[in-house]
């Protein structure tokens, strides 16, 4: 089985057998460890219409948590993959556009389903290309690479000679704040995607924003139309953006716990390739088997069809967790390499 996206244990249980509560699920780069979402959903909340005093209090707490300039707007969204698709219409379909990869693979198919010249360049060429638009991860999925702010700057002023946008999607950006490109933004031409769900651990609740020039903002939200954000998300979104102190206290504890991982995945002699506080990339020659391996003992990975050395490994928080995966992956790792001696 070879996934788009992380998740969906369904499917790996329907494969390998089991319960989907019997599996470590680290196919995904989403917080295990959730906002108490359940303190904040109202009956209200729930029964009424979205109205427009919660959506004003999502959007003032979400603009102060991304320290967005006071003349840049911000449009809330059921969650980025919602942007990603209109973005295209928006921006034009007509329009071409570069995308630094490998990355997120929704960016490239949302462009080529609108129509768009979309080419894949790598990260020497990022000063070299000729399109309207240029679009990369910021952390980089899977990678973990960050752009610096003067290389995203330089990017934008490139662009902004033509027309054009940088669109820089920023889905795991929370989890290191001081390297946002949004309080640079003030009428630059730079799109930013921000995720809700990742670092807050609550991608069911479908929640995303772009901010950028109100123009496009504006836009964006009405192509969404009415009610777009659910009443649940409003109250939660506004009160998880609030909890600068929630905030500060998981970046900490997620960064205490990569460190343990890495330190497991040194144990068994695994190259990490790259990293963030919530998911690890590793090469492994032989990762699609492994990804299986450890799918039999109901530990679930991502693998990729571009480069078959890769796995991405989301972060098994805890110590029973790291324990679970590093016996998983001893055992994996020296049935692999006992047949490959046959």
């Amino acid at each position: 089985m070879r996934m788009q996206h992380g998740g969906d244990l369904s499917k790996a249980a329907a494969e390998f057998g089991g319960s989907e509560k019997d599996w470590l699920d680290l196919s995904t780069g989403i917080n295990p460890i959730a906002y108490p979402a359940l303190n904040h959903i109202t009956s209200r909340g729930l029964a009424d219409l979205p109205n427009a005093r919660a959506e004003a209090a999502l959007i003032a707490s979400a603009r102060a948590a991304y320290s967005v300039p006071i003349e840049t707007g911000l449009a809330a969204a059921p969650g980025t993959q919602a942007i990603i698709t209109a973005l295209p219409q928006i921006l034009s379909p007509n329009s071409s556009i570069a995308i630094v990869s490998p990355t997120y693979s929704s960016h490239e198919e949302s462009w080529k389903t609108a129509g768009a010249k979309t080419q894949l360049i790598g990260r020497e060429d990022i000063h070299h290309t000729d399109t309207d638009h240029l679009l990369l991860v910021n952390p980089n999925n899977p990678d973990g690479h960050i752009f610096s702010k003067q290389e995203l700057l330089e990017i934008a002023a490139s662009k902004q000679k033509n027309g054009g946008f940088l669109i820089v999607d920023e889905a795991f950006m929370d989890l290191y704040p001081e390297a946002s490109i949004i309080p640079e933004l003030g009428s630059l031409p730079i799109l930013v995607l921000r995720s809700f769900g990742k670092f807050f651990g609550l991608a069911g609740l479908r929640l995303g924003a772009l901010v950028g020039p109100q123009r496009i903002t504006k836009k964006l939200q009405k192509q969404l139309g009415s009610w777009a954000i659910s009443g649940p998300a409003l109250d939660v979104g506004h009160a998880a953006f609030s909890d600068i102190t929630w905030q500060a206290e998981m970046r900490t504890l997620l960064k205490i716990e990569t460190d343990l991982f890495r330190q497991v995945l040194f144990e068994h002699q695994v190259s990490i390739v790259g990293q963030t506080d919530l998911y690890t990339l590793i090469e492994y020659p032989l990762a699609h088997q492994l990804h299986e391996a450890l799918a039999r003992k109901q530990v679930w990975t991502r693998v990729f069809n571009y480069n078959k050395n890769w796995m991405r490994l989301g972060l098994p928080v805890g110590a029973e967790n790291r324990l679970r995966f590093a016996n998983a992956l001893k055992t994996s790792l020296n049935m692999l390499e006992n047949h490959a001696r046959l």
